[in-house]
């Protein structure tokens, strides 16, 4: 039997909470290797690719790499060119770059 709110209605069934504890990682949590171009921004450690963004954004505002112009574009320095392979890249490309440096 349902189980009813306050205004009759039945309540609806939250999924999410019947499969936290021994599910399997997603995509975004599973840890990666980073490559040694990698390594050198955001450590050597393995990390989830949401670590992984969350410290490039921290490493990219820390050096003031952010386009002034243009706050979508990131500007390389020394060692992010070797990540992105060029000069500048927008924020969205940046994920396709870092997918090259990460592996299992």
């Amino acid at each position: 039997m349902a189980t009813k709110t306050t205004d009759g209605k039945a309540a609806a069934k939250k999924p999410a909470a019947a499969k936290a504890a021994g599910s399997k990682p997603n995509a975004l949590q599973q840890p990666l290797q980073p490559s040694k171009e990698l390594a050198a921004v955001v450590g050597s450690a393995s990390l989830s690719r949401g670590e992984v963004v969350s410290k490039m954004w921290e490493y990219i505002k820390k050096n003031n790499l952010q386009n002034p112009a243009n706050k979508r574009e990131i500007l390389a320095d020394a060692k992010l060119k070797p990540i992105f392979g060029k000069d500048k890249v927008t924020m969205f490309e940046m994920n396709k770059h870092l997918a090259q440096h990460l592996k299992k």
